[in-house]
């Protein structure tokens, strides 16, 4: 068998079913007796690349407004979901959540990523935005969280391009894919488990993919 096995996961920080598949992800590896050979590399997905950074409306009503439903129904969702957050633990609030563009939040990303932390930007990202009503598209914020997790060089991403074309690559390999929607895991480049399908589907993908290794 290979050294590593390796899980791709195409996500966005603004993707409330995201942050839920990452939890059921973390859960589902708790068990796995592989897990020290088990590799989650993040990739970046953008669920709308034309965001501007900064929107000022609720999210409510920006979700109202691009399913078509009344904002009564758009705010049911919301606690619904964040009902379901708590069974994982987590406390959010979309009634603070401040939507924005998540771009330079992936390059953020893929720089701790090459630093080795970058699950713990990840999760920090998700809280930032779903738990603590941060605006993850302003860079003395992203600097902020950056110096949390450990991550260095990240103030020096906003006057330069770096990282730009490895979320650009991300993109474009999931279009490639056929992946339309996020979260989406890639389990050895073999098995696709796509939307937070709850902790015991993937650890049944993870253990199938695991078997074939090799094959």
């Amino acid at each position: 068998m290979s050294d590593s096995f390796v899980i791709d996961v195409w996500s966005d920080v603004v993707c409330p079913f995201c942050y839920l598949g990452s939890r059921q992800l973390a859960t589902a590896l708790e068990t796995f007796e592989h897990r020290d050979e088990v590799v989650v590399r993040h990739r970046a997905f953008e669920l709308d690349p034309r965001q501007p950074a900064v929107i000022g409306r609720p999210l409510e009503e920006l979700v109202a407004e691009k399913y078509q439903i009344p904002v009564e129904r758009s705010r049911e969702l919301h606690h619904q979901l964040e009902e379901q957050a708590g069974t994982y633990g987590m406390t959010w609030s979309f009634a603070d959540a401040k939507a924005a563009n998540s771009f330079d939040a992936h390059r953020l990303i893929a720089l701790s990523s090459i630093q080795g932390l970058g699950e713990a930007m990840s999760q920090r990202l998700f809280a930032a935005y779903f738990s603590d009503g941060l605006l993850i598209s302003d860079h003395d914020v992203l600097d902020a969280l950056a110096d949390e997790v450990g991550v260095e060089g990240a103030n020096a991403l906003w006057t330069s391009d770096a990282f730009t074309a490895e979320v650009r690559a991300d993109e474009v390999e999931a279009s490639e894919l056929g992946i339309s929607g996020v979260p989406a895991m890639l389990m050895d480049h073999k098995f696709m488990v796509p939307g937070a399908q709850g902790t015991d589907k993937i650890a049944d993908v993870l253990q199938r993919a695991w078997q074939r290794q090799d094959a």
